[in-house]
């Protein structure tokens, strides 16, 4: 008998949600990647994607294989390919031992790939592109673990000074007053593997525009599973998105055990009807890409001509 080829290697996720591109990777055990080219950023490196390389940097939600695997590879493929040497921030409990799993590839290889490794306590942020900053909070996980959010920081005019001609501004300008406040516009957050928690209604989460968020359990008889596991179940996600201002929720981190069937079916039934047309899953290809050839469909129509 003829032997069968390998089954074909998994398609990437892909989800547009206007102005950002949410696409990557994520299989619970296996391997989380998860980019936004227009924030230049990736969370996890558990995979080593291609499309992934652009990323300037990674921010790491914790150490498990599957979120770090393709930490030392995605390094020296940047450099090989001469687009520059990685950022890789994390945790700063953690920031020793990815050091000391990168430096074993040195010796391994009798070589040195450049990489910029940064540790952060929670609230402390790293500059990732124009006025947009990279923010970890700490979460609640079987190993050290840290959430991210990118936030924009935009300079407002104070409403006190609102409708005033340009040459009045610059007058109270040039005399020191301060006409303008700060802005913080959380863009995406990702929360990384977590238990529910505080944490996951902060403001940064909370008042994000995209939540990328896990949800490891759909089953409705493995609640006690994903408490053991430190993971998410899809009625924690019920009762959370109540809460939520985002614009889209997207869930990763699904097992290969759970049908996407299943994973449609128990959203239907747990998510608030008013609330189910922003729940996505990153991995569910059929509905990402019917949900994309619509908008596609969409932006044709109103294109002039």
């Amino acid at each position: 008998m003829i032997p069968k080829p390998p089954p074909r290697e998994g398609q990437i996720g892909f989800l547009y949600q206007p102005p950002f591109r949410i696409q990557g990777t994520s299989v619970a055990g296996e391997a989380t990647t998860v980019m936004v080219p227009e924030l230049d950023v990736c969370f996890d490196m558990g995979l080593p994607l291609r499309c992934a390389l652009p990323s300037k940097t990674v921010a790491v939600s914790h150490g498990h294989m599957d979120h770090i695997g393709g930490l030392a590879y995605f390094a020296s493929q940047r450099q090989f390919q001469g687009m520059g040497t990685a950022t890789i921030v994390c945790d700063a409990r953690i920031v020793d031992d990815v050091d000391t799993m990168m430096r074993g590839f040195h010796d391994l290889e009798r070589q040195r790939t450049p990489y910029t490794l940064i540790g952060l306590s929670p609230g402390e942020e790293h500059p990732v592109k124009n006025n947009m900053v990279l923010r970890g909070f700490e979460t609640e996980h079987t190993c050290p673990s840290f959430g991210w959010a990118v936030v924009e920081k935009r300079s407002k005019l104070k409403p006190e000074f609102a409708g005033l001609p340009q040459e009045k501004l610059r007058e109270l300008k040039e005399r020191g007053t301060a006409i303008t406040h700060l802005l913080e516009v959380p863009l995406v957050a990702y929360t990384g593997d977590t238990l529910p928690g505080p944490y996951l209604v902060a403001d940064d989460v909370r008042k994000a525009q995209i939540v990328v968020s896990e949800c490891t359990f759909f089953d409705p008889g493995h609640k006690d599973r994903a408490k053991v596991g430190m993971h998410l179940h899809v009625d924690d996600i019920a009762e959370w998105i109540g809460v939520l201002e985002c614009e889209a929720l997207v869930l990763t981190h699904i097992s290969r055990r759970s049908h996407m069937n299943l994973v449609r079916t128990r959203l239907d039934d747990v998510i608030p009807k008013e609330h189910r047309g922003r729940v996505h899953v990153l991995m569910d290809h059929r509905m990402c890409r019917e949900r994309y050839e619509k908008q596609v469909l969409e932006s044709e129509q109103l294109s002039p001509g």
